[in-house]
Order: C-alpha cells, then sequence, then structure tokens
C-alpha cells in the first residue's frame, strides 16, 4: 500500500482513499456478518486484529487497498468523517514478479444504505405494507402513475429490522429439510 499511501481518485459516484487506521471500526463492523465473511472469504477478526491487518497492508509494497466512498455525500457534507461515507473495499495485488502489468483486483460492496420501491399509484395495500416497513414516500410520477418510497437505512433502523425478523430462518431450498409449506 506504500504506492497509494497519499492516493485520493475521485470519481463522479465513488473516491477511493487509501486504508487508514480511522476506518478500521466501521470496516470491522462490516466483516463481522456471516454474509459478507463467505463472500469475501474471511475469517472473523477480533478490532485488535483487524487493526493489525490494516497496518500489515499499508506495510505491504505488493498491494494497494483503498476505501470506497460515496461521492455524493463526502462532498455534499464539509467536515463530515470518512468512516460514515464507507461504501465498501478496493485492493489491488501485484500478483506475478516476471509480468509487473499483471495484477488481480477485488470489490467489496459493504455499505448500501437506501432502498428504493416504485408502486403503483393505486396500488394502496403495497404502498401501506413499505409505510409498514418505515418507507416514505419521495416521488409522485404522474406521468407514470406510481409513486416513490425509500427507506434509508441508519443504525435504529438496520436494529429494527432485524428486530423485525429475528425469526427468519435461511434454509435450502427443494432438497427436503425446509419442510411443507
Amino acid at each position: 500500500m506504500r504506492l497509494n499511501q497519499n492516493t485520493l481518485l475521485l470519481g463522479k459516484k465513488v473516491v477511493l482513499v487509501p486504508y487508514t487506521s480511522e476506518h478500521v471500526p466501521r470496516y470491522h463492523e462490516w466483516m463481522k456478518s456471516e454474509e459478507l465473511q463467505r463472500l469475501t472469504a474471511s475469517e472473523p477478526l477480533t478490532l485488535e486484529q483487524e487493526y493489525a491487518m490494516q497496518h500489515s497492508w499499508r506495510e505491504d509494497a505488493d498491494k494497494c487497498t483503498f476505501i470506497l466512498l460515496d461521492a455524493e455525500k463526502w462532498q455534499a457534507q464539509p467536515g463530515i468523517t470518512e468512516e460514515s461515507c464507507m461504501a465498501g473495499d478496493v485492493n489491488l495485488f501485484l500478483t506475478d514478479v516476471e509480468d509487473p502489468t499483471l495484477g488481480e483486483i477485488e470489490v467489496m460492496i459493504a455499505g448500501l444504505t437506501k432502498f428504493e420501491a416504485k408502486i403503483g399509484q393505486g396500488n394502496d395495500p403495497s404502498i401501506r405494507m413499505f409505510q409498514k416497513l418505515h418507507f416514505e414516500q419521495v416521488a409522485m410520477s404522474s406521468v407514470f402513475q406510481e409513486v416513490t418510497l425509500r427507506l434509508t437505512m441508519s443504525e435504529p433502523e438496520r436494529q429494527w429490522l432485524l428486530e423485525q425478523t429475528s425469526h427468519v430462518q435461511e434454509k435450502p431450498y427443494r432438497d427436503g429439510s425446509a419442510g411443507p409449506c
């Protein structure tokens, strides 16, 4: 990461910044997710181990690690912390000493924070259902005869949703173990 320790890449939708110790707490929270661990072939680490990993990545000459930030959020609010704008990470590994033009890339998106539903204006049962799930109306299109509802995930919203779905179980489909409908 020494190669990118002072590099910021500013795009229209995302900003890539070097992975520093200030990003570790949020990154560590993401990596507690069993789904993210499975999708990234990662093992759970303690917070101390995560700090040690960040430090080792920073010192690794064959790796560039960037934290992916939501550009709109990061640029719209002066003084906002990078940690609150984090959406994922990007890793570049220089994998072949014989070919310095060859590298491996990994991208992890962990920061979805907004969900939208577009529903026909006359579909009152669906509109009410999404409103019960804390979606709020943000737009109405008379041309398409639809309502746009949005849920912005904050920590309280996330906790509420987890409480509401704590009874849900994940089971294999059609292998006989899920039981009758």
